[in-house]
């Protein structure tokens, strides 16, 4: 079922999301349902925050960047496979240099920001059957995962670029909240009173 994404301006963005149980009631249905959500809207990565469900759970499918041709052959090949969940995850250490990347946000449809993030990450979580990780990603892998985990701990990938260019982008991110924006898929808006 795809899922209605919650947009800029929402409470829910902001909170710091509690982990889930192992009988969460229908959780490989909402597992099934955000990745519908995220496929419908071109995303490679959805959080539990974003269509309104304030829980320790996101999903990816990085493998829209595999045909990049400047990356290796290896790491085209772990992304064309990197499709999962993760349940209450907890990225246990980020290192090597920061390197920025355009990242946009589907909560945040129309804007673009060159994002810094660590190149390698170490996590720990529940995959969609409870069963326990602890992975290692690195390059774009890591980034997506890196994304999406901000937004279980209320972050916003605006929150990451100057206060000049935040400034600059105010107005667009108050007519996001209002629904003054034209998007192909299903949103909530905070400050409107309808999902379009």
């Amino acid at each position: 079922m795809i899922l209605p994404i919650v947009a800029y301006g929402d409470p829910v963005l902001r909170k710091v999301a509690k982990d889930i149980p192992q009988e969460y009631p229908k959780l490989a249905e909402l597992i099934d349902s955000m990745f519908e959500t995220m496929y419908n809207a071109y995303g490679v990565g959805l959080a539990a925050p974003q269509v309104g469900l304030p829980i320790r759970l996101f999903v990816i499918d990085a493998s829209a960047f595999a045909d990049d041709d400047d990356l290796s052959e290896e790491e085209k090949e772990s992304l064309r496979s990197l499709k999962k969940a993760f349940i209450n995850p907890t990225i246990v250490e980020e290192t090597g240099e920061e390197w920025a990347f355009n990242e946009g946000c589907l909560s945040i449809p129309d804007i673009r920001e060159d994002i810094s993030r660590k190149a390698n990450i170490k996590i720990e979580y529940y995959d969609a059957d409870f069963n326990k990780h602890v992975e290692e990603y690195n390059g774009l892998a890591a980034r997506v995962i890196q994304h999406e985990y901000d937004h279980i701990e209320g972050i916003l990938f605006t929150d990451k670029i100057s206060s000049l260019k935040k400034r600059l982008l105010k107005g667009k991110l108050t007519n996001i909240s209002k629904g003054k924006i034209r998007i192909d898929y299903k949103m909530r808006f905070p400050d409107a009173k309808k999902a379009r």
